[in-house]
């Protein structure tokens, strides 16, 4: 019998690891239209970072050896509000790249909504980047 391949019996010891935020919601200075230029306005970030395969029981219980998701919350406020950005694809492109670039993380989907830009809708966009 061969005993390194795994058969029904063999218990699987990674899994595929996704840190996802849903529904971050703050004021950012984003857009081209004069009132968005004036004031911040409402917007929601939903954020999925893929770590690939990870042991599913970990070897200890060290929040310094998993990717801290209060840090990556911080992170999207951060360049979201850093400063005035006229258009949703740079804003996007921005976060997505600076989320790609943090210890581990494969790949990165993101998506950002102007929540109050329209009364009958909200407006989004999604990049995905990396490995899924």
């Amino acid at each position: 019998m061969n005993t390194s391949t795994p058969n029904a019996q063999t218990p699987t010891r990674t899994g595929q690891q996704i840190l996802t935020l849903t529904g971050l919601r703050f004021d950012a200075n984003l857009g081209i239209l004069d009132f968005e230029k004036t004031s911040p306005q409402p917007i929601q970030v939903d954020a999925e970072l893929n770590q690939g395969p990870q042991p599913l029981l970990p070897h200890d219980d060290d929040i310094s050896h998993v990717l801290d998701y209060r840090k990556v919350r911080q992170i999207i406020i951060d360049e979201c509000t850093a400063e005035h950005v006229n258009l949703l694809e740079s804003l996007i492109g921005k976060l997505t790249q600076r989320l790609m670039g943090l210890p581990g993380v494969l790949g990165v989907r993101v998506r950002i909504a102007k929540l109050e830009i329209f009364a009958d809708c909200e407006v989004a966009i999604r990049m995905e980047s990396g490995q899924w």
